[in-house]
């Protein structure tokens, strides 16, 4: 059994004496150790090494004590599987040479076999479970398909996604086909690491706040909900959509164990829009890392108290950001750990 399963207790809405703590991205870029690693090997190299995922995958739990880890890897592998190309260019970060701008280019998009596609994030899965020998948790992730499309049609990052809702708006039955073969391949991926070894899982909608409250349904969350109907049972899976406030009292429905919120949302009005009863996780502005030590160990027992310590997850409200201190990154964690509920 895991040695501290906080985590494993406060998805499934236990009593806890402080909630568990950790944060997106905590597997890479503000660790020197993280950064060592980056200069000998190139990004998609160090996600399909297993022993480098491995290695970056535990550092934070060794180096700043998070209460779970979450798997050292990429949402874009998943357009590589399906026979996207992707890229990450330094300065620019993904970068994919052919977008998909078509109905001809959405049919050269497959269905890809997992095990002979994504085998190394597996491998990567059993030797980080080796590794961690059940001190804590790990998580698995994926990306929305709606993210997904984002990056496969615009090409690129983007402030608005303006090709990838155009793409959309103008077409939307290949948009639906596109969506549809990126959810099928998420569910037997994240299957496959259920499989593998897994403990919860995340999917993570970054631009699901592109889309207004009604787009929102139509080309996100269906087939979020489709994702989540097909795990539900096996694992507990965390939805967290960046700016999808508008789609909590859904997202509370839908079978997910807990959500994540951003940091544009208190405490009071995510507990009040999620309906008050499921596990929610979140969400510490990750600017806020930059604010001295003692100032961060304050706002986060705010944070707590806020949300209360009880089916809550401490977490950032979107990844770290790379320039963040060390010893911030740990008094965030500190301070969880520190909490006495009053």
């Amino acid at each position: 059994m895991i040695k501290n399963d906080l985590f494993l207790k406060a998805l499934k809405g236990e009593t806890v004496e402080r909630p568990p703590v950790w944060m997106m991205r905590q597997a890479g870029r503000y660790l020197p150790d993280f950064m060592k690693l980056k200069e000998k090997y190139d990004f998609f190299t160090r996600c399909r090494t297993p022993e480098l995922a491995t290695e970056i995958t535990v550092m934070p739990i060794h180096q700043i004590g998070t209460d779970a880890a979450i798997l050292f890897s990429d949402i874009l592998v998943i357009p590589q599987a399906m026979n996207i190309e992707v890229e990450m260019k330094p300065g620019i970060g993904p970068w994919l040479p052919n977008p998909i701008r078509t109905s001809k280019d959405v049919e050269s998009v497959i269905v890809p076999d997992i095990d002979e596609t994504l085998g190394y994030v597996m491998d990567a899965i059993k030797m980080t479970k080796q590794e961690l020998n059940n001190e804590v948790p790990l998580i698995g992730f994926a990306g929305s398909p709606w993210t997904i499309l984002c990056y496969a049609v615009q090409g690129q990052g983007s402030k608005n996604f303006d090709k990838a809702k155009k793409f959309c708006f103008t077409n939307p039955v290949s948009a639906h086909q596109l969506l549809q073969k990126i959810t099928d391949t998420t569910i037997a991926y994240l299957k496959a690491k259920v499989a593998a070894g897994v403990d919860a899982v995340q999917i993570f909608d970054s631009w699901g706040g592109m889309l207004s409250p009604v787009d929102y349904q139509e080309f996100s969350w269906k087939y979020i909900q489709q994702i989540i109907d097909a795990l539900k049972d096996e694992i507990p899976v965390i939805a967290f959509g960046k700016g999808c406030w508008f789609a909590l009292h859904e997202m509370a429905n839908s079978g997910a164990s807990a959500l994540g919120v951003d940091w544009t949302l208190s405490a009071r009005n995510a507990r009040y829009l999620s309906g008050g009863k499921i596990t929610l996780q979140g969400n510490f502005d990750p600017s806020r890392l930059y604010s001295p030590p003692a100032e961060i160990k304050r706002m986060v027992t705010q944070m707590i108290n806020e949300f209360g310590k009880d089916s809550y997850i401490v977490n950032l409200g979107h990844g770290i950001l790379p320039d963040i201190p060390v010893e911030n990154a740990k008094a965030f964690v500190d301070a969880v750990k520190e909490y006495k509920a009053n």
